[in-house]
């Protein structure tokens, strides 16, 4: 039966790391260490604002220029260029998307980002058009992994059953609480991480994309 098959931005359709190795190609083997900062204070002021009740106070374009910020001054590097790079889209997106297209599902996009940033990324990447509805928690003032922003993206896509949304991310941890809302998770495990919370399990674990409509073909998701 048609499911709608939900995903999560930033480190599973958009490279959260394109950005640095595209504009900072003179960091040398400083590049990977910086990007790994920069995307772990994004995600850490996004929740040390939402739990301290202050998320509607700042968006997440603002919270990420701020880790980007704090990146670049933990290693002394001053580098105007790599505020303007763009996220570039795995490679393995769009063809993601058109099968499950084909097979009469519905996608969308479920993200901490701003419409402006998402919308900036689903152009410059060319997937508009394969994508039914983008869904950001702007509206509720508050960041992912709270439950409320889950509620909102399934009122978004018309309020299906919880089951029938397939919630597809990179992020262990908002895996766990998509579970934790009932949908149908789906681990893209892009760089081999360890399992994490055993109470909240993915339906499936994949390394990339490219085998999900066929996991979906082969019963692989109930």
């Amino acid at each position: 039966m048609p499911r709608i098959f939900m995903f999560d931005a930033y480190g599973t359709l958009f490279d959260v790391h394109a950005a640095v190795a595209r504009a900072g190609a003179s960091l040398g083997a400083r590049a990977e260490a910086l990007s790994a900062l920069w995307r772990a204070k994004q995600l850490e002021y996004s929740w040390t604002m939402t739990l301290m009740g202050r998320a509607g106070e700042v968006d997440f374009w603002t919270l990420t220029g701020r880790a980007l910020d704090f990146a670049l001054a933990r290693f002394a590097i001053d580098d105007p260029a790599l505020r303007g790079a763009l996220l570039d889209a795995y490679p393995d997106v769009a063809p993601a998307l058109a099968a499950l297209k084909a097979a009469g599902h519905r996608t969308a996009i479920f993200t901490n980002g701003t419409r402006r940033m998402v919308e900036a990324a689903i152009a410059a990447s060319g997937i508009g058009a394969m994508l039914d509805h983008v869904i950001t928690v702007e509206p509720t003032g508050r960041f992912k992994p709270d439950p409320a922003v889950y509620a909102h993206a399934r009122a978004e896509a018309g309020a299906p059953p919880p089951r029938k949304i397939v919630f597809v991310s990179s992020n262990r941890w908002d895996v766990a609480a998509a579970a934790h809302a009932g949908f149908t998770p789906i681990w893209v495990n892009r760089s081999g991480q360890p399992g994490e919370y055993p109470e909240l399990e993915p339906a499936a674990v994949m390394r990339d994309l490219s085998s999900l409509g066929k996991l979906h073909e082969q019963g692989g998701i109930s």
